[in-house]
């Protein structure tokens, strides 16, 4: 359930934010209705597009079996994971200049395509946003039995982000956009890292990664990750208290090479 309710907040209050960002410049510019009403139109597209592709992997996983599906699974899991990589040092540089880049693109799109432009920029940042979340949550349910847990973790997750757009719309001073966006993708950095763990468990176990050393080390005297805190800890982190030389090795260069890319973005930011 936690897990399901972050990515549904994080995922959600970016797409609020665009949503309003998009929605005051039209306030502002739009003098007869018609640019609002495409937007609406291109929001319920996004969604719509967000939607179809969920039904698609639904659909994939219905029709494989055995390896295919496996491989099918796996790949999922390194595609979130590297989603969640590339976009959150993105947004970390992008973030300050959201609106900006926002209002210019919606702009350059009334000149080109009226209306129609206005409905394809919201219709396509609502789908970015939705099909990261598709995919992160399908990632999710490979790891924990999908159910109510995750429902309602997703519906308290974007009530939770309608709040947090609103705390930031407001410039409250304990919630800022640089405070969201780094606490926020410093979490999400967890949970690609956690991707990354189970698909190489995986890769293991089908015996195409050999383990190298298996275990490297046994800490599941001080918390098991069969336990329920320990679930949650592997869920987040990719903790094992049984970790393969292989595990150990490729999440070790998972975290160095986050923070030389943390540092080239800072030395050029």
């Amino acid at each position: 359930m936690g897990n399901a309710l972050f990515v549904v907040w994080r995922e959600s209050v970016e797409a609020i934010l665009v949503i309003g960002i998009l929605y005051a410049w039209l306030k502002r510019n739009d003098s007869d209705g018609t640019g609002l009403r495409a937007l609406w139109g291109g929001v319920a597209a996004g969604i719509g597009l967000a939607a179809a592709l969920g039904w698609a992997m639904v659909a994939a996983q219905g029709e494989l079996s055995g390896a295919a599906l496996e491989w099918f699974q796996i790949a999922i899991l390194f595609v979130a994971s590297g989603l969640i990589v590339q976009m959150v040092p993105w947004m970390q540089s992008q973030g300050r200049r959201m609106k900006h880049n926002l209002e210019r693109d919606m702009a350059q799109a009334v000149q080109r395509a009226g209306t129609l432009g206005i409905a394809i920029v919201a219709a396509l940042a609502v789908a970015r946003e939705g099909a990261e979340t598709v995919v992160f949550l399908y990632g999710m349910g490979m790891e924990d039995n999908p159910g109510a847990g995750m429902a309602s973790g997703a519906a308290l997750g974007f009530l939770l982000a309608v709040l947090t757009a609103w705390a930031l719309n407001r410039g409250l001073r304990f919630l800022g956009y640089r405070q969201f966006f780094r606490i926020s993708g410093f979490l999400l950095l967890l949970f690609a890292v956690a991707f990354l763990a189970t698909g190489v468990d995986r890769l293991i176990g089908m015996g195409w990664l050999p383990p190298l050393m298996d275990p490297v080390w046994d800490s599941s005297m001080l918390l098991d990750d069969t336990s329920p805190s320990g679930a949650v800890l592997a869920a987040f982190t990719g903790y094992r208290a049984r970790p393969s030389l292989m595990l150990v090795a490729i999440y070790a260069a998972y975290w160095i090479g986050i923070m030389f890319a943390q540092r080239r973005l800072a030395h050029h930011g």
